[in-house]
């Protein structure tokens, strides 16, 4: 009685309000609130717009910043067991599909949603005994929705991680363009690529077809629930006269009016679906913590005071060999020790457990008589420098990249360390001097050159330990000879680890470690162990022969399994 009283009263105003007496001023009222219902409507419109672009570009970026940032927070660990295509997938496209469905929640899964519970009161207020009827498709349209979803996140996972394989060919063949080129191997990456390419296509086709599904499928259930309507009210009309013409006519509308809001949210469903599968994949590597943390508690450091103690330390890559077995020795304070051995002896793994990049699974590594592990790692590391022998720089000028980390850093400090360098002529004679870009990782300089800015950034920070996997090796002589004067300059008053592939480096030292399979197995100065039976002197004797045979301009072909050690 009440729902009838109230639509009673409704039609009574709208027939007061509008239809008066007077034929023109109906018209005017029915004119002016078309405008007003209309710029209302467009103004609310763009004001949706606004916002929905505002709070998903918002959310977009704070994710792909948190996640950037969680990146950098992750161990190397983490990093040598995922392919670096499939990181930049999460950060690009994964990050897209989030801003996809984050728009189409924002705008059609509201908007369809309010339409659908309009429409719904419509059609109850009209005849809630042909309401009744017409929920029958709403069990088929749930299960529509809960099938697909669970099918349309699967396939759309198989799909990013296609496009993580695109990614990755593309990041390896590009960083590597050179070996490419010198191997004439771009017909095999051209094919490489359009099979990567090839594998998203049809993963890719099938998620859009399994998605194209959605919107059909519910506008015929739709049509279905309309058409037992149709069959039902012009039953109760023609038979019963239990419903008026008018209002069934009106009911008939309205549920019509239905389908587009069903349509259109089964077709968000698809959306939201590649979202969610996106969103899973870059919360796995939000939830993943880093291995190596600072205690509660831990102690800063910036200097070192007595020296470096390995006590017993053994260590492994995941479930793999042991790398290091039961390694100990000691390292004063401005020591400067050579680690020596053939390939895979475990020279840099044990340099990476002092930077702590890893911790040993076995023993412990103690500085100044505490544990690596009692002190804060970012202090730990910014008492660190660490040149390698393919030194990265960045797509930047010579000057940041000297004084990388350090902001507005003072521009004749900057030069000094390139002066030490041996840095500063080269520099000076390019186009724009400090302040030239070097190309993506460094490749607009030399190999002599790229080394000796990569000292001067070591000199400018002005590290305590200094580990360096020596940056000789692939030089020309006169572009070794101005890095090891570099290095000179850059040894002194440091503690020094120093992987050493040369004969002039490894006689600097104040003490040589040889390893080999992972254990210390000699240990000396140049001059005692040269004398004495063992690897160091078999190694020393190799590297005879090979610069003998440099200065005549001949190498000598050295035997299989001796070359071999000579590589490491």
């Amino acid at each position: 009685m009440r729902l009838t009283a109230w639509k009673q009263s409704l039609r009574t105003w709208f027939e007061h309000f509008f239809l008066t007496g007077d034929p023109l001023r109906s018209l005017t009222r029915i004119c002016l609130a078309l405008l007003v219902v209309f710029l209302l409507k467009n103004l609310f419109d763009y004001l949706q717009s606004v916002l929905t672009v505002w709070v998903e570009q918002a959310v977009v970026r704070d994710l792909r910043n948190q996640l950037y940032a969680h990146l950098h927070d992750l161990s190397l660990s983490f990093f040598h067991t995922r392919r670096t295509g499939g990181l930049l997938s999460r950060l690009t496209n994964d990050i897209a599909l989030v801003r996809g469905a984050l728009a189409a929640g924002f705008s059609n899964l509201i908007k369809s949603a309010l339409l659908l519970l309009v429409c719904m009161f419509w059609i109850f207020w009209t005849s809630w005994r042909l309401a009744l009827l017409s929920l029958i498709v709403i069990p088929p349209s749930l299960f529509l929705i809960v099938w697909l979803g669970k099918k349309l996140r699967k396939r759309s996972t198989i799909t990013q991680e296609r496009m993580a394989d695109l990614n990755s060919i593309l990041a390896e063949t590009l960083t590597g363009i050179r070996v490419v080129k010198a191997f004439s191997m771009e017909e095999f990456e051209k094919r490489r690529f359009a099979d990567a390419a090839r594998d998203y296509f049809r993963a890719f086709v099938k998620q859009r077809r399994l998605g194209a599904m959605a919107g059909p499928v519910s506008e015929y259930l739709g049509v279905v629930a309309a058409t037992c309507v149709l069959w039902y009210g012009g039953h109760e009309i023609l038979f019963q006269h239990a419903l008026e013409p008018q209002q069934f006519f009106i009911f008939l509308f309205a549920m019509l009016q239905l389908m587009s809001p069903l349509k259109s949210l089964s077709n968000v469903n698809a959306t939201l679906q590649e979202g969610l599968a996106a969103a899973v994949r870059i919360f796995r590597i939000l939830d993943t913590k880093p291995a190596i943390v600072s205690r509660p508690g831990a102690r800063p450091v910036s200097t070192i005071q007595h020296g470096i103690e390995f006590d017993r330390v053994c260590f492994r890559y995941g479930n793999g060999p042991e790398v290091l077995r039961d390694v100990s020795f000691s390292v004063e304070a401005g020591e400067v020790v050579a680690l020596v051995g053939p390939s895979g002896a475990g020279k840099s793994t044990l340099v990476d457990l002092v930077a702590r990049f890893y911790d040993p699974t076995e023993g412990r590594i103690l500085l100044d008589g505490h544990e690596l592990t009692d002190y804060d790692v970012g202090s730990l590391r910014r008492m660190m420098g660490i040149v390698t022998q393919d030194p990265l720089l960045f797509n930047d000028t010579v000057e940041r990249n000297i004084a990388y980390g350090v902001v507005d850093a003072d521009p004749e400090a900057v030069r000094r360390a390139a002066l030490a360098a041996n840095a500063d002529h080269f520099i000076r004679e390019m186009t724009a001097g400090y302040g030239t870009k070097v190309g993506d990782r460094g490749l607009r300089l030399s190999g002599g050159e790229r080394q000796r800015i990569a000292i001067a950034r070591a000199i400018f920070k002005d590290p305590a330990l200094l580990l360096l996997d020596e940056a000789t090796s692939n030089l020309d002589s006169e572009s070794e000879l101005l890095v090891q004067e570099a290095l000179e300059v850059l040894f002194q008053g440091r503690t020094v680890f120093v992987i050493a592939h040369r004969l002039s480096t490894i006689q600097r030292a104040d003490r040589i470690l040889v390893l080999d399979q992972g254990r210390i197995v000699e240990t000396g100065t140049h001059t005692e162990l040269v004398r004495r039976p063992g690897l160091y002197q078999k190694l020393h004797r190799l590297q005879f022969r090979l610069a003998e045979s440099e200065a005549l301009g001949a190498l000598t072909p050295l035997p299989g399994a001796l070359a071999a050690d000579q590589a490491g």
